[in-house]
């Protein structure tokens, strides 16, 4: 639920929605051993799904830096977890001339949030 608020909020920015999806060695690295819960192609196929979502772009670095900065699209989304100057590739995209915009974060529908209220069942 908190994707697909992101994604369209995010479409009503622009033109074309491209979503950077990290590959399943990236999750682990950053959210450990017993992640992704789902696998990259599960995961692609739930987002080719989402009306919202033009284009899927993996990615397999701890960050989404390679694929903002090879595309430097005119506007950069990210949820309200995220501060501007946090965000990476913000940086580049404002240098050419795009911007940032924060989509105020849906509480309660955090992946992790979910997982762990799941186990405590």
């Amino acid at each position: 639920m908190g994707h697909i608020h992101l994604f369209k909020a995010a479409k009503q920015e622009g033109d074309v929605l491209i979503v950077a999806v990290n590959d399943d060695s990236s999750i682990r690295k950053i959210k450990g051993p017993e992640r992704p819960v789902f696998v990259l192609a599960e995961r692609l196929e739930v987002l080719e799904a989402v009306d919202a979502v033009d284009y899927l772009v993996a990615f397999s670095e701890e960050t989404p830096i390679k694929p903002i900065s090879a595309l430097l699209p005119d506007v950069l989304v990210k949820g309200g977890d995220w501060k501007p100057e946090e965000v990476v590739g913000g940086t580049e995209v404002k240098a050419a001339g795009g911007k940032i915009v924060i989509v105020p974060y849906l509480p309660g529908y955090s992946s992790t949030g979910i997982i762990e209220r799941i186990l405590k069942t």
